[in-house]
């Protein structure tokens, strides 16, 4: 019972949620990535190469010996590395996005916690620190004064 209560306790203090929103959220920005890669950015590319498709560019390391179906047949043996060009640019577009959102998250985390913008609402404890800190600076001041 006491492994059902702290499942339980995970679950509610919202670490579960988190992520279970994170991996939906993760799993819907991969497919929109992944048509983004190829069917906006492979076909410009592809008309660059003389309409080559990367996926399925390859270095064939042994051609297909006889006819499919038949006794002696045996299937090409290939490199496929279009498809790891593809994989790359899906990399770079989801890394460069992912870079994009968390700079603009630091921003304005950075301005949630400054005290002293009024713009942005800061969080209590980031103002409950930063009074504290204040009125450390004026006690030190107080006590610099006192010994000179």
């Amino acid at each position: 019972m006491g492994l059902f209560k702290e499942f339980k306790e995970f679950a509610v203090k919202g670490n579960m949620i988190d992520m279970a929103v994170g991996i939906i959220i993760g799993t819907a920005f991969n497919k929109v990535v992944d048509v983004l890669v190829k069917q906006v950015i492979m076909p410009p590319l592809s008309l660059l190469t003389d309409g080559i498709s990367y996926s399925e560019r390859k270095i064939v390391l042994r051609d297909a010996v006889g006819e499919k179906g038949t006794e002696n047949f045996s299937e090409e043996v290939s490199v496929g590395y279009g498809l790891l060009i593809e994989t790359f640019i899906d990399f770079l577009v989801i890394g460069f996005v992912v870079f994009i959102v968390v700079k603009f998250m630091n921003r304005f985390r950075n301005k949630a916690q400054d005290p002293k913008n009024t713009k942005v609402v800061t969080p209590k404890d980031i103002e409950l620190l930063s009074s504290l800190n204040d009125k450390m600076e004026e006690q030190n001041k107080l006590l610099r004064e006192r010994q000179n």
